[in-house]
């Protein structure tokens, strides 16, 4: 959850594959996010959670510990964290369409780690 964009991205927890969806203004996250599950069949949301390289958190990660509580409010799923270290630099592997967005690909790869994590290792908050 960036301070400027958020990454958007959709997943089969099924089929273990996630895809970029779009990079929204972090303003308009929660708009996007409530249009998304209205529209789609959604069991749950992941979000990246940031951290130092060490693992502790930074001033980010209170950050979006704090839009985490208010975003939980208004939807009736359950809500995950998921690691996001190095996600922005393994999405820049990917060609990024600019129509989607380089937020959207690091979206994708924090939900593919989570798709990619045994159920019972997830961490719902």
């Amino acid at each position: 959850m960036g301070a400027a964009r958020v990454g958007l991205a959709r997943g089969s927890d099924a089929a273990r594959i996630a895809e970029p969806l779009k990079t929204v203004e972090a303003k308009e996250a929660l708009n996007e996010l409530k249009v998304l599950t209205d529209a789609d069949q959604i069991s749950g949301i992941v979000v990246g959670l940031p951290r130092g390289l060490d693992g502790q958190d930074t001033p980010q990660t209170a950050s979006v510990r704090l839009w985490l509580e208010r975003a939980k409010n208004g939807f009736d799923l359950p809500f995950y964290w998921q690691d996001e270290a190095l996600t922005s630099h393994s999405a820049r592997q990917h060609k990024i369409d600019p129509k989607i967005g380089a937020d959207a690909y690091a979206a994708a790869v924090i939900l593919q780690d989570f798709l990619d994590t045994p159920e019972a290792e997830r961490v719902r908050c």
